[in-house]
């Protein structure tokens, strides 16, 4: 009987390469891939604080370590130049999405566009064969009874990455494999140092890039107005897109009560700011609506929501659908909601569908 063949997604961290080892050892015909984005004549990282991240100028020594461990097993190894590619589909949706003064989640493009969409497709022009596409993220699959493919949350809670993962397509879901989606990441390392990889306690990636946001976005400091809710002017900034919604440190104003950002408004240039009070809401409208599901089907179910990746419980919620525009309602209000960010939806420990807060 023909071997299944797989192709696994390598960052040169521990749980790309013990999914690759775990696969092999399960039988499957494995083929190691990674793709490299990061331009060194763009001029980033000129304040690298080594965090591994993923757009990172140690780039080549990640490439490196996926390469020697598919020589220490035995599989073939290539990397795809997805420069180009991560510039239009990442790096200018980074830029673009604060400069019109919104949050963006580059992870969530990331993997929908470049790992799951990239990769895939990189390989089959390369005429390589391959059943599946395997990666180390903390994520499981769900088959319904009417063939639909769901992302289930991954057994270890503290690692899950189903957040990031909600925009990818029955036919990704489909051919897709997550050998650490029932593991540990206590597990996952104890497996790496038991097959002898020399990378099995290695950080793990900390954010998308590891300088200053300022290196991607390239903005001259434009000065513009921090106001209170009311409209005083309170004091200066060189540059809205510097601002977040929530954020409380950075904002160099006084008042008798700590201030938070409220609101980024990219065409008059101004940061608005108020009481933690003001920060909180029930509701926000949703843009982008992606599920194996139509909003008619949840209309009015009650479900669990996230609306920023590190958020380690969701909270209760409504979807609903009026007026062409998707909506959110939380039982209890929420701390610093923000536009650009993904909000995902959960059912138990079933990912129902997601958008971008609008």
């Amino acid at each position: 009987m023909n071997k299944k063949k797989v192709i696994v997604g390598l960052s040169g961290g521990v749980d790309s390469a013990v999914s690759a080892v775990m696969l092999k050892e399960a039988g499957y015909d494995v083929t190691g891939v990674t793709m490299a984005i990061y331009d060194a004549k763009a001029g980033t990282s000129k304040t690298h604080s080594h965090k591994n991240a993923c757009y990172d100028c140690d780039e080549e020594k990640d490439v490196e370590a996926a390469r020697e461990l598919c020589k220490k097993i035995d599989i073939p190894f290539h990397v795809f130049d997805c420069i180009d590619e991560y510039k239009k589909v990442v790096l200018a949706y980074f830029k673009e999405t604060y400069l019109r003064g919104a949050t963006p989640n580059p992870c969530v493009r990331c993997n929908h566009l470049m790992k799951f969409g990239a990769i895939p497709a990189l390989a089959k022009q390369s005429n390589i064969e391959f059943d599946y596409f395997a990666t180390g993220h903390y994520a499981q699959i769900d088959k319904s009874n009417n063939g639909r493919f769901f992302l289930k949350k991954a057994h270890d809670s503290k690692k899950d990455q189903t957040y990031f993962l909600y925009r990818l397509s029955q036919e990704s879901l489909a051919q897709t494999l997550f050998p650490l989606g029932g593991m540990t990441k206590a597990q996952t390392r104890e497996l790496a140092a038991k097959y002898g990889l020399e990378i099995h306690d290695k950080p793990d990636s900390q954010d998308f890039y590891s300088g200053d946001y300022n290196d991607i976005l390239q903005m001259p400091p434009r000065k513009g107005n921090i106001t209170f809710k009311d409209g005083t002017i309170l004091g200066e900034h060189e540059g809205f897109w510097n601002y977040t919604i929530g954020q409380r440190k950075g904002l160099n104003v006084s008042y008798s009560e700590p201030l938070y950002v409220i609101d980024v408004n990219a065409h008059k240039n101004e940061v608005t700011v108020g009481t933690e009070a003001d920060t909180f809401s029930s509701e926000c409208d949703l843009s982008d609506w992606f599920s194996p599901l139509s909003v008619e089907e949840l209309n009015g179910k009650k479900l669990s929501a996230k609306i920023r990746s590190s958020q380690t419980n969701p909270e209760e919620a409504i979807v609903s659908e009026a007026d062409g525009k998707i909506k959110v309602s939380f039982t209890n209000p929420q701390k610093a909601i923000t536009k650009g960010q993904s909000l995902v939806l959960y059912d138990n420990d079933i990912l129902i569908g997601g958008g971008t807060i609008a």
